[in-house]
Parts: C-alpha cells; structure tokens; sequence
C-alpha cells in the first residue's frame, strides 16, 4: 500500500479521496490555487501545496507544478479524481515516467479511450454492440452527408475527442448538415484542439444507461449494478439513480456482460465506467468509456456497499480485487441530485458567499460537499457545489426520503438547482420511471411543471 498520495483535484471529490485514504492508514497531499487557500480539502489533507493562481490552466492543469508537489512532499501515487487531468493521457504517462504511480488505467488506454471513434471501432470488433454510424472519422461535408443520407435522419455529429457535451450536433433535417458538420468540426477544434468528427444514428428518446467496472492489474474484473443518467441538460447529469427503473435482472447481465467485453477489449484497469444508449425496445448500444471516477460513484457505492475510491486505490498499488463477481449484490435504491451554483430557471453561473449552509441528514442520507457557510463560490471552476444521495429500500421509499432531504437543504446568498430539484421529484413522470435523455428539456418547456 502506498504510505502517501498527492490529490490532483479539489472540492467534493478532493475531500472523498482524503476520506479513503484516511481509513487505508494512506497521508494525503491536497493541491490549491490561491483562489482555495481557504478550502476544506486544503484544511483536512495532511499536506497542501499551492501550484498557482486561480486559473485552473496555471494551477490544477499546470502538469509540472503538480510532478513538483509529488516530489517535495514525497507522494507516490497521484489521484486525479475527475475533471482536470483526470483523462488526461500526458499526464498519466509523466506521472509513471517519474516513477509516480497513476491511480488510474494506463496511458495507452486514456488515449484509445479518449478517441471516440478508435474506441467505436475497438468495441464493433470485439462483440459490444455500437450505433450505426460512420467507420472512423469523416473529413469532408460530402462523406458526411452521404453517410447522413444513408442512415436517414435524425443523426448525431461528435467529436471524436469529445466529451461534457462539446462538439455535439443533432441533426434533424439534410438541410441543415453541413451547417451543423462545420460547426461542430469549429468547436471540437476550439475545445479539444482536434476538429475530427464522425457521425451517428440519433435515438430520440432513449435513457443513458452506464455500467460501472473494477478491473486489477491481474486481468481480473466486475461489473456493477447500472446507473441511469437520464436526466440531464445539455449532455450534462443532473440527477442519477440505481438501479435503473427499466432494467431487469436479465438486461442487468447483458449489459455487464457488454462491459466486461469492453474491459477485455481495452486492457482496462482500476475503476471505470461504460457507458450506453437504452432504446424503446431495450436494445442497447456503446456510446463511450470514461476512464475515470465519475461524479456519481456515490449512488452505486450505496447500493452495492462498495468503496469505490479505496477499491481504486488497493488496485493501483498492486492489490488484487476484494470481490468476486458473485459477490456483487444489489441492496435497495439509490439517488442523487447534483446541487448546482446556478439559476434553477436559466443555468447561468451563481458565484458568490453561501451566507446560510446546513445540509440534510438521517437514515440514508449522505452528502458530498466541500461547501460551508462563509464559503465563497468563485467563477473559476465547475458550479458542482454538493452531491445529495439518497439510499432506501425501494424506489418509491428513495423518492419519499429525497424529497424530505430536498426540504431540509438549506444554501443562501446563492443561486443553486435545489428547486429544480425539489420540482422534478414531484413529477408525476419522474416518479413512475417515464423518462429518457430529453425529459428535462420537456420539464422546462411546461410552464406547469414549475409550479
């Protein structure tokens, strides 16, 4: 086990890995900007080392300025957590080159991973269904629009570095390809630094469905019980829950044996999650791999009894997993709502002092949150604020206690989601498991829905 562990990352997630470490007997190194000098993760990591100003470029991007912090504090490994450099293939191969280990899957598999269209491929070859779609990527209007016309419209224009939503287009109409092909092509060079697109068949109401995976350094995996993401806005998650309330048990294991492909397919190790498209008829389709935690661990961590974090961590110092596929159970219902620094109504950022904090509590109710009273939300990161989760028996027990935990939630001097939130899970809809990825843009099209 490694004696100390530099946390590439800061706020809800920094402290998660801090928490993880604690109990591994493992010390931690916290790094900050100098806008966070007064974060808790700063304040409760045995170490912190500021690695620049508020910009993230200059500070929790600055690749050198993080290897430095490793090396004066003598950290072994280094814990990305997400966003940042989390997915970022350089830097997990310079960690390794200075003989700082990754907690993460190797370089070689960020890449493959993090070219949408390589990974479409790999997963077609080795049996994981795919959407139909292009065969790589597409260089001019002309390949594009043919392939368009082939599988007939709607279809979708990705990135194939993509990701968060970027570089996205939804094509409706022939018309309006080319427009849309060359506008995604501009962002996708803007954001990603590379223009390569490909195209797909777009599904109009279909549910986000992901897969999360373990898998150690010994060729060894597991799969866990699905997360649905549904609910989102712009390619981005705001409510995730599991299990799914679509998916069976027999689903259940054809969509974890899918994963498992898409393990072996990729030479994948440590923690990661697959994700895929449900349509109407439950057939299901590879969208991409994240090579990362992702924001909702928590949820599965709930129903599965699982510590995610520690179990990434054992891995990457060599240990095999703990678990055995047979070992996996389902136990109950798990939500969470991302609670956001934004306008309920707009989105638009909310920055500013939280004047009032206090978080819910209880059976079943857990909260991920770097945020206090006095805590000032600044304009330079993600508006991600807290995480409420929810864990129940069943559904319909999760649903009552998400909602009283809703109304105990109490953040002032700012703008958050929180009724949004609280209008959602009054949802007729919502709550009897009617959904797909285009629920929200519906909810907030109805005047009614926002009474």
């Amino acid at each position: 086990m490694f004696r100390k562990i530099l946390i590439a990352n800061r706020g809800e997630i920094a402290l998660r890995i801090i928490r993880a470490c604690r109990e591994l007997g493992v010390q931690t190194v916290a790094i900050y900007s100098e806008a966070d000098a007064a974060s808790l993760h700063v304040r409760f990591a045995d170490e912190a080392v500021c690695v620049g100003p508020a910009n993230p470029g200059r500070s929790y991007r600055n690749i050198p300025n993080i290897l430095s912090a490793a090396e004066i504090t003598g950290a072994e490994a280094v814990h990305p957590g997400y966003g940042f450099l989390a997915e970022n293939a350089h830097f997990a191969d310079v960690c390794e080159s200075a003989g700082i280990k990754f907690i993460g899957p190797f370089a070689e598999c960020i890449t493959l991973m993090g070219d949408k269209a390589k990974a479409r491929d790999l997963m077609a070859k080795n049996g994981v269904p795919i959407i139909p779609g292009s065969e790589g990527t597409l260089a001019t209007n002309e390949d594009g629009l043919a392939l368009a016309d082939k599988l007939g419209y709607p279809v979708i224009i990705k990135a194939v570095a993509g990701g968060g939503g970027r570089g996205m287009r939804v094509v409706h109409e022939k018309a309006d390809f080319i427009k849309s092909f060359q506008a995604a092509k501009t962002e996708a060079q803007s954001v990603f630094g590379n223009d390569e697109v490909y195209v797909e068949k777009f599904f109009t109401e279909p549910r986000h469905i992901e897969v999360q995976v373990l898998a150690d350094e010994k060729g060894k995996m597991i799969y866990l019980p699905e997360r649905d993401c549904s609910i989102q806005r712009r390619h981005q998650k705001l409510i995730e829950e599991s299990p799914s309330p679509v998916v069976d048990e027999k689903l259940r294991r054809e969509l974890g044996k899918a994963a498992a492909l898409a393990v072996s397919a990729s030479h994948y190790v440590n923690a990661g999650t697959v994700e895929f498209l449900l349509d109407k008829d439950h057939s299901f389709y590879f969208i991409e791999m994240n090579t990362r935690i992702q924001v909702e661990h928590s949820i599965t961590e709930c129903v599965t009894g699982i510590d995610l974090v520690k179990e990434q961590i054992k891995i990457a110092s060599g240990k095999p997993l703990s678990l055995k596929q047979s070992q996996v159970k389902l136990n109950g219902h798990s939500f969470e709502c991302r609670v956001n620094a934004e306008s309920p109504e707009t989105f638009a950022p909310s920055p500013g002092t939280i004047s009032a904090f206090h978080m819910p509590g209880g059976p079943g109710i857990r909260v991920d949150s770097a945020s206090y009273m006095g805590n000032v939300i600044t304009p330079y990161y993600d508006s991600l604020i807290a995480k409420l989760i929810v864990h129940a028996g069943s559904r319909d027990e999760a649903i009552a206690k998400m909602k009283g935990a809703l109304s105990e939630f109490v953040i002032e001097g700012i703008e958050t989601t929180l009724p949004l939130h609280k209008r959602i899970f009054e949802d007729p809809g919502f709550v009897k498991g009617r959904f797909s990825t285009n629920f929200l843009d519906l909810f907030l099209s109805d005047p009614s829905k926002s009474q």
